[in-house]
């Protein structure tokens, strides 16, 4: 591990992280137990997709990543990620 922090590929493990999770099948497990594995990866994926949609600065030591959550249609360009967020219904 170099002594520089790429924000780009910590970003881009974050993405693959929520692919990840989107991809995972359900144990064979039931009823409640189940419920909640459900659950659970449900707010992992949000949770990594998020992380992984954000922009990241690293200044005078200190990381800051900045989440846009306003609708699409309320963002501005520079705020809008480079890649199309999974979080978020797809247009159809």
């Amino acid at each position: 591990m170099g002594d520089v922090l790429d924000t780009a590929a910590m970003l881009a493990r974050f993405r693959e992280r929520a692919a990840a999770v989107r991809r995972r099948g359900l144990p064979p497990v039931e009823g409640d137990e189940r419920r909640r594995i459900r659950e659970q990866m449900q707010l992992d994926y949000m949770d990594f997709a998020m992380l992984g949609d954000a922009q990241a600065s690293l200044d005078g030591g200190i990381l800051t990543l900045t989440i846009d959550l306003r609708p699409p249609a309320e963002r501005t360009e520079a705020s809008q990620p480079s890649t199309p967020s999974p979080y978020e219904p797809k247009a159809e």
